[in-house]
């Protein structure tokens, strides 16, 4: 992946942050290694989908309170829009992209797709991540799973087929 760093044009906000300190990062995104050059303060999504293009991963509400831009850091979820890329230097950083492919689905995938567990499909990407972190979790019950599903937000309220998709892949 190329590396880049930021461009600015004169007089604007661009201007600021052409100003703040560059760190160069390097890490691991859906198993490619990854080096890039981004301001200290930007946030971990920002630089998945604005300087790696990986447009998967959603902004929400840039609060970390909907979950649509979840992304898995050495396999823990991690609400990309709260989290300093810097302090991800080294990691091991999974994208919507790096689960499955077109021709071979995660089972999750295809478990959500089976269940009809979206409707809009925005905050699917975040779900899928934060379901697969979940499934490593090994929930015990319908209970574990909807308490450990409550980060991420459905404004279509797919809550159920969610659900049911990950119990499915749990085998509950």
């Amino acid at each position: 992946m190329m590396v880049e760093t930021p461009t600015t044009a004169k007089g604007s906000h661009a201007d600021a942050v052409a100003t703040a300190s560059v760190v160069a990062l390097a890490f691991s995104i859906n198993g490619r290694h990854c080096a890039v050059e981004t301001v200290a303060t930007a946030m971990l999504l920002d630089v998945i989908r604005d300087q790696l293009g990986l447009t998967g991963t959603k902004k929400g509400c840039d609060l970390g309170a909907c979950g649509a831009c979840t992304v898995l850091a050495d396999g823990r979820r991690v609400k990309s829009c709260l989290a300093l890329a810097a302090s991800y230097d080294g990691a091991d950083i999974t994208t919507i992209e790096g689960i499955g492919t077109p021709d071979r689905l995660h089972p999750l995938q295809a478990a959500f797709i089976r269940h009809d567990a979206l409707q809009c499909g925005y905050c699917t990407p975040g779900q899928i991540l934060s379901g697969i972190a979940l499934l490593a979790e090994k929930p015990k019950d319908i209970a574990a799973i909807r308490e450990g599903m409550s980060g991420n937000l459905c404004r279509c309220g797919a809550y159920p087929n969610i659900v049911a998709a990950i119990a499915e892949v749990a085998g509950l």
